[in-house]
């Protein structure tokens, strides 16, 4: 039976916590190398900062996975986000999305990664905002609200950049 992000305990917040901050970083790294072959400084520029973002989503899982460890030691959880009716985004993007032409809304291809990545960092802020507020644990919600503020951070990058893009599509 799913759940929602709300009925987890902590053991299984912080389990699901490390499992999409783990895929995230490996789906950040995959965009950074399908950027890098395209070998123009634009896509340089692109390929580095989703290189940042995969090292800050492992630092994240990193620090995710030390809480567990303090918290829970080697204690199984079996909770993975398949068990979780609420949605988590996820980075999605196919090398055809990149390397074909621009679509009908007149996206270029490689804009349709911010887009995608600002969704699943919205997604991961509200996911962990979530969590801050209905934890129960003083410290687990602080620990919680300094991964809101990174997450804000994430979406305060990603935002401008996905306005640039929608304002060459109205303009």
């Amino acid at each position: 039976m799913k759940r929602t992000f709300a009925s987890l305990t902590p053991q299984e917040g912080l389990h699901v916590a490390i499992f999409i901050e783990e895929r995230n970083a490996e789906i950040y790294r995959n965009f950074a190398e399908m950027f890098a072959q395209f070998g123009d400084p634009d896509s340089f520029d692109i390929s580095l900062a989703f290189r940042e973002m995969s090292s800050e989503e492992s630092r994240h899982s990193g620090r995710l996975q030390q809480r567990y460890s303090e918290r829970y030691g080697n204690r199984p959880c079996s909770m993975t986000e398949d068990n979780i009716s609420d949605l988590i985004e996820v980075p999605n993007l196919h090398s055809t999305d990149i390397f074909s032409p621009r679509d009908r809304d007149h996206t270029l291809p490689r804009d349709k990664a911010f887009v995608v990545a600002l969704a699943a960092e919205s997604s991961a802020l509200d996911f962990y905002r979530g969590l801050a507020e209905t934890a129960t644990d003083p410290e687990l919600r602080a620990f919680y609200q300094e991964f809101v503020e990174m997450e804000s951070q994430h979406v305060s990058w990603l935002a401008p950049r996905v306005a640039r893009v929608q304002q060459r599509q109205a303009g």
